[in-house]
């Protein structure tokens, strides 16, 4: 069974069948072709001005993202201004610094003579006390009592004395009982002097002059003679003063064939706890011939003048010992000098402006200097500051060129 169309559209069937006669009719005319190809031209240029503006937009928006792009990577540092110091060999004293301490040139014990209670000292410790400055007062009664008793008895025989001299004179006694009675006289002659300097010991006095130290006994302790119990203090001299350090293996290894000569020209300085050099020069007086087997160095002592008394037994100072010299070495700054777990090292510019780690072998310090023993050549520049900023490879601004420091 077939089915019939709609009616619109044969009527529209109908409708073209008519008009395309006509229509044929306008394309042929030479109007209708030429506005064709008008309209065609004007299309294919439309196009063309529509492909080469999205091309120019399409350029500048991969321009635009290249270029943020480019902005967000990460540039290179830009050179580290840095001072440079230019490394030149020079000739510096050979110093080593220990710790050290002060002794009195001479320690003088206190010690008392007679035996009793002690019952005043008479001086300030850790004051300057003067040679015959009394010290302690031990209870004299005692030893007045004892005086008046041998001064009675002197009395007595030096008159019984003359009594038998006068009679053996006159033939009265014989020779031995004179001679007997001389002799008891000149006993208790002995006996009185005796309990003199007793009495004159009761109070103790200082032996030298010197610095007092602490009191070893207190009012109301009982003296006595023997050795444990009559040390009463010590007497220290301090001018001049002793300094005494050692030398340990490591340091003196450091010195000119391994050890320190007695015959070279040797000084001592002191460094005191405010870092002030003290002014006075020493000079070793004494340099032992054996290894401490308990400190495991060995011991000096060097001797101070000390008139203003700024140096005290005991005090903890710093010493600085020069002898011989060192050559061929350089001096860089401390705080150029890096220290890790691989030694120590400096930062060198090389020729392309970037730093290079360098090993170094230093010694000791020379002022604020280290002084580099190896490592280091004529002309190297190395680097003084801005330390932390620097890693291996980057690339420093140099400020004007420091020349090396002379020696100190």
């Amino acid at each position: 069974m077939s089915v019939k169309p709609p009616r619109i559209k044969v009527w529209l069937n109908q409708q073209l069948e008519i008009l395309a006669p006509k229509l044929r009719v306008l394309t042929d005319q030479p109007f209708y072709q030429k506005t064709q190809g008008f309209c065609q031209q004007q299309w294919q240029q439309h196009r063309r001005r529509t492909l080469i503006w999205g091309g120019v937009l399409l350029v500048l928006i991969v321009a635009w993202n290249g270029w943020s792009f480019w902005q967000k990577l990460p540039k290179a540092p830009p050179p580290i201004p840095v001072t440079l110091l230019v490394a030149e060999p020079t000739t510096v004293p050979n110093v080593i610094e220990v710790m050290a301490q002060a002794e009195g040139a001479n320690e003088t014990e206190v010690r008392t003579r007679v035996g009793g209670i002690l019952v005043k000292r008479l001086y300030e410790e850790g004051q300057k006390v003067s040679a015959g400055q009394p010290l302690f007062q031990i209870d004299p009664e005692p030893f007045k009592i004892k005086l008046e008793e041998a001064q009675a008895r002197a009395t007595q025989t030096a008159r019984e004395a003359a009594r038998l001299k006068k009679l053996y004179a006159q033939q009265a006694v014989s020779r031995k009982e004179m001679d007997d009675a001389v002799s008891a006289n000149d006993i208790a002659q002995a006996n009185l002097k005796e309990a003199q300097l007793n009495l004159q010991w009761t109070t103790v006095t200082a032996p030298v002059s010197g610095i007092a130290g602490r009191a070893i006994r207190s009012e109301g302790n009982l003296i006595t003679t023997s050795a444990d119990g009559s040390l009463l203090t010590t007497l220290h001299q301090v001018n001049p003063i002793w300094i005494r350090f050692g030398l340990s293996d490591n340091e003196t290894a450091s010195l000119p064939g391994g050890r320190l000569d007695p015959n070279a020209d040797t000084t001592v300085q002191l460094i005191l706890d405010n870092g002030t050099i003290y002014p006075e020069i020493g000079k070793i007086n004494f340099q032992s011939t054996f290894i401490d087997p308990k400190l495991g160095t060995q011991q000096l002592r060097a001797t101070f003048a000390n008139p203003d008394e700024t140096l005290l037994p005991g005090q903890f100072l710093r010493a600085r010992i020069s002898t011989g010299k060192l050559e061929n070495v350089y001096l860089v700054p401390q705080a150029a000098v890096i220290q890790s777990d691989k030694g120590f090292m400096v930062w060198v510019m090389g020729e392309d402006g970037k730093v290079v780690p360098t090993p170094v072998k230093p010694g000791t310090w020379s002022g604020k200097d280290w002084i580099i023993l190896d490592g280091l050549q004529p002309g190297m520049k190395v680097v003084v500051d801005n330390i932390i900023k620097i890693r291996p490879g980057a690339s420093v601004m140099p400020a004007p060129v420091n020349p090396a420091p002379l020696a100190k």
